[in-house]
């Protein structure tokens, strides 16, 4: 119903409700069969003006339905004279609000209210069991709703998709509706989408670009597939779209459960879950992104940048630079006044020496240099000696993890083995206590020694396989970095996707003018492999002191 529909006065409003669990309960609760009933009742106790009023597909729980919410409009304008429903569960299963419609809402406005199989009619006063009646529905609903989560939880904790329809880039397989495949043409659009966030493009500017390219929207999109009409605007995409396509972990081939809870059956508000009471499963459908493209772009959303003053004007490493002193990052700075070779960063607790920080800050263009030259270094010296680029790596990074990942591997071994050890001691004093080889004293004494040492045994071994696996997950960014590595060989400039694939943080120092020259210590924290020393680099950049320092 719409609110600019002419409705006559004395309207009788004829209500029908059905929700997917009252459909499970056979042809007698259909809309169809309501409206039957209803249409009857009202012929032959001649009721003027009969109008359907129907929600379908809508739950009993909640009375923000389009249907109910006109009848109330239209009461609340002095048009409806009478309401009529085929039972009290059609108008609600939340027996307070029932009640308030019934006892107070309708009462106050001469409205006539008759629910007919239930026997109930207002004008001819109370029905005493009408509240119990009420409170029935609510125990059905919230019986309904337990059973419903109960079957939703076991799948949850199966592994199962929980969702009714994958995300954008996938689609459920004809064959197994429980399964998704990829929809290559939407897969290659959320390609892009994780291209232009890792080339330093926001979802503002994802959004824009993808609709002067004539993008089709996701809903457009889903319109296409299926033959049916396109919407108005088929190529307007919202950042809102974007910025939850590049959030989707299912992108990476695994299933997120639980991501969202509620309060109570009556609230249909989902609120946030904690990541400890989530459950995630790889590798349920095939991944559209990588799993380290998935987290570098997280990070990159985590550090917003900050939109320039002019906005032709950009920095190639905003949201990347971080102060040594203070740890605040460091702004773009730019402006009408300044060229592009005056274009730098600025910590942002100094502000022009009203701040809590000292004058950090870098130009661009010496940045620019530093960064580039790192990157031929490193990429030269990976090509060169692949051996002793890792050795470098590994010195700093891998060497100790790497002895103390396989000492843990040997102790979790002799652990286990003791704990499996203590099963058999356990199960050998019991016997022994049970036909009196030893005192139950003894036994209890034994079996309290025995559980707290198994116990500390069982944390010990989670602890150090943790400590296994972060190791083996090092040794795998290592193998990322080099993907990386020679996936730029040879490069002369660059560009935002570049600097976002290769550096995680730039840590920048304040500059040292003891010498007589502008010496600035900058730190490179590369992707995965975190910071590596090359030989005879002192990680810093010079500049003799001409006039204004630059």
């Amino acid at each position: 119903m719409t609110a600019n529909t002419n409705y006559p006065d004395n309207i009788t409003a004829l209500y029908a409700r059905l929700s997917q669990e009252d459909a499970l309960d056979g042809e007698s609760n259909s809309i169809a069969n309501q409206k039957k009933i209803l249409l009857k009742y009202a012929t032959d106790n001649g009721f003027p003006n009969p109008k359907f009023f129907i929600d379908d597909g809508v739950s009993g729980v909640t009375f923000d339905r389009p249907g109910w919410n006109e009848v109330i409009r239209l009461a609340e304008a002095g048009k409806v004279r009478t309401v009529i429903v085929k039972d009290m569960s059609r108008m609600g299963r939340d027996y307070l609000k029932v009640g308030y419609y019934t006892e107070s809402f309708f009462a106050e406005r001469d409205i006539r209210y008759i629910a007919i199989n239930d026997g109930v009619e207002s004008d001819k006063g109370d029905n005493d069991f009408t509240p119990f009646r009420n409170l029935f529905n609510d125990f059905y609903a919230r019986d309904t709703s337990k059973k419903i989560r109960a079957v939703m939880r076991a799948k949850g904790n199966a592994g199962e998709h929980l969702c009714t329809n994958p995300p954008y880039g996938y689609q459920k397989d004809p064959a197994d509706k429980k399964k998704w495949i990829v929809d290559e043409e939407a897969a290659e659009i959320v390609k892009r989408i994780f291209d232009l966030c890792i080339a330093g493009k926001g979802p503002m500017q994802i959004a824009k670009l993808l609709t002067a390219q004539h993008v089709l929207t996701v809903k457009a999109h889903y319109a296409q597939r299926d033959g049916k009409p396109l919407p108005e605007k088929p190529y307007k995409w919202s950042p809102k779209s974007v910025a939850g396509i590049l959030e989707r972990p299912e992108y990476t081939g695994c299933t997120v459960n639980f991501k969202t809870y509620s309060k109570s059956h009556k609230l249909k508000r989902r609120l946030h879950n904690a990541p400890e009471n989530q459950r995630i499963f790889p590798n349920t459908q095939p991944a559209i992104i990588e799993e380290q493209v998935f987290a570098r772009v997280q990070e990159l959303r985590e550090n917003k940048r900050r939109p320039a003053k002019q906005a032709e004007r950009q920095g190639l490493f905003s949201g990347l630079l971080y102060c040594a002193d203070c740890g605040s990052k460091l702004h773009f700075a730019t402006g009408k006044n300044m060229t592009p070779q005056q274009d730098c960063y600025r910590c942002s607790r100094y502000k022009s020496n009203t701040g809590d920080c000292t004058m950090h800050f870098i130009r661009e263009g010496t940045l620019k240099l530093f960064v580039l030259q790192r990157i031929f270094d490193v990429t030269a010296l990976f090509f060169d000696d692949a051996m002793a680029f890792e050795e470098a790596a590994r010195k700093q990074r891998f060497q100790e993890a790497e002895k103390e990942a396989k000492k843990r591997k040997r102790e979790i071994a002799q652990a286990e083995k003791r704990i499996t050890e203590l099963d058999r001691i356990f199960k050998r004093i019991y016997e022994d206590d049970i036909i009196g080889t030893i005192s139950h004293e003894r036994f209890l004494k034994l079996s309290a020694d025995y559980e707290a040492e198994q116990k500390e045994l069982t944390e010990q071994v989670k602890a150090w396989r943790q400590a296994v696996e972060t190791f083996e997950q090092d040794q795998a960014d290592f193998a990322s970095f080099a993907a990386i590595v020679r996936k730029y060989v040879g490069i002369r400039e660059l560009t935002p996707t570049i600097v976002n694939e290769f550096v995680k943080k730039i840590i920048v120092h304040a500059p040292d003018k003891s010498s007589g020259h502008r010496r600035q210590k900058i730190e490179l924290v590369w992707n995965f492999i975190g910071e590596v020393n090359l030989p005879g680099d002192d990680q810093t950049v010079e500049r003799q002191r001409k006039g204004r320092t630059a």
